[in-house]
């Protein structure tokens, strides 16, 4: 779904555990296909996935990122809120 709604060519980064849905080699090529990074969580911690849950769960229900209209309105609201959670 997200290649299908995808609206850039630009280069993608997609995050995800150590599943083995997301290691296997018809994922990672539909991932390369598609100028998408993949980042996953170093070994078998589930405890490292939880950080970026977390960021990424802050970021839609506490700054409402998904009520930007454009990507500058977004890019915007990110690092303002990355400031704002950073340092106060």
């Amino acid at each position: 779904m997200a290649i299908k709604n995808k609206k850039t060519n630009k280069p993608s980064i997609h995050h995800s555990d150590r599943g083995l849905q997301y290691c296997s080699e018809l994922y990672q090529y539909e991932l390369k296909q598609n100028n998408i990074t993949q980042l996953m969580t170093d070994g078998y911690d589930c405890y490292q996935n939880a950080h970026a849950e977390r960021i990424n769960g802050i970021l839609k229900n506490e700054f409402l990122i998904y009520k930007c209209h454009n990507n500058q309105q977004l890019y915007h609201l990110i690092k303002e809120s990355i400031e704002i959670y950073n340092n106060k």
